[in-house]
């Protein structure tokens, strides 16, 4: 009864300093831990790898692989964030890491969807595109892209090859977004609030290289701010896709290829349509897109919300 009773008159302060040297984190504090290592660890990188600020058209290949280290810290400080609050490493079941790969129980159509829906938005992106500004068509603009005519149709295979082999440096930005932020967020405010939050935090990640024109270049009306909306708005739909084929795959890497086909580009159209022939180049050409990638999110949505 002695001990019962000292329990329950210990001061509220004690058990938090006893949690804590216990090695015991809140999700919120260990949310805050991981972005504050990779927002101070990442722009720290793109200041030492471009201290001179220039422009991403300026600067050699070299610089700009350089550069794109910078991917690998959302991952990297998903393991620290883990060793710093005594998380330990799950591979299934709660507060997973989802490092791990999974084809059973029919979740290799996961992959498969990885390698096909960035070239369904990318093409219905560019036929949107072409339907806004039908000025923009050029039956030969994929010469001034060094592709000839009959390689022009094999880019969404080549796109598919190349997203195996980029997923491994994809795996820096999915394993830290989708393997921990993702998670922590969706329990700590709900799925869909979860999305939007998540999109805007991975857009703002970009907007060192926004500024320095990697994603839509610096000659735009409102650079770099424009550039950073619209960044962000893009990462809210593209994270709402990430997300489902990590959670339905139980497994980062589907989203790791995902985006690494996405960024390889995976459109045949991308050879007739010539952004140069309009002043609206950057309007037209990201609004398409944003209402190509949503068209894709909406099915998307209905499946998570029918299952709720």
């Amino acid at each position: 009864m002695s001990n019962v009773k000292s329990l329950h008159h210990a001061h509220p302060d004690e058990n938090i300093r006893s949690s804590r040297k216990a090695g015991t984190y809140t999700d919120v504090q260990r949310l805050l831990i991981y972005l504050g290592l990779t927002f101070v660890t990442t722009f720290l990188w793109y200041f030492i790898a471009n201290p001179d600020r220039s422009t991403w058209e300026d600067m050699g290949q070299m610089r700009q692989s350089f550069i794109a280290l910078g991917m690998v810290f959302p991952v990297i400080c998903h393991v620290l964030t883990r060793v710093i609050t005594k998380e330990g490493f799950n591979f299934s079941g709660d507060d997973n890491s989802y490092f791990g790969i999974v084809f059973k129980d029919g979740k290799w159509k996961y992959f498969l969807l990885a390698f096909l829906l960035p070239w369904f938005y990318s093409e219905a992106g560019n036929l949107i595109e072409l339907a806004l500004d039908p000025v923009r068509y050029d039956p030969e603009y994929y010469i001034s892209l060094g592709i000839e005519k009959r390689l022009l149709f094999i880019l969404p295979a080549a796109a598919i090859v190349t997203g195996i082999v980029g997923s491994f440096a994809a795996f820096g930005e999915e394993g830290g977004w989708r393997g921990y932020m993702m998670p922590k967020l969706i329990r700590i405010m709900g799925r869909g609030r979860a999305l939007i939050v998540g999109g805007i935090i991975w857009g703002l990640w970009h907007a060192p290289l926004t500024c320095i024109g990697h994603n839509f270049g610096t000659d735009y009306p409102g650079f770099p701010y424009l550039g950073i909306l619209c960044m962000c708005l893009m990462c809210i739909l593209l994270g709402i896709l990430l997300t489902f084929i990590t959670e339905k795959s139980g497994s980062v890497w589907p989203a790791a290829i995902m985006h690494a086909v996405n960024n390889a580009g995976p459109s045949i159209l991308q050879g007739y349509v010539n952004p140069e022939k309009s002043d609206a180049s950057f309007s037209i050409g990201m609004i398409s897109l944003l209402i190509s990638v949503a068209i894709v999110v909406i099915p998307v949505m209905v499946i998570w919300y029918k299952k709720k």
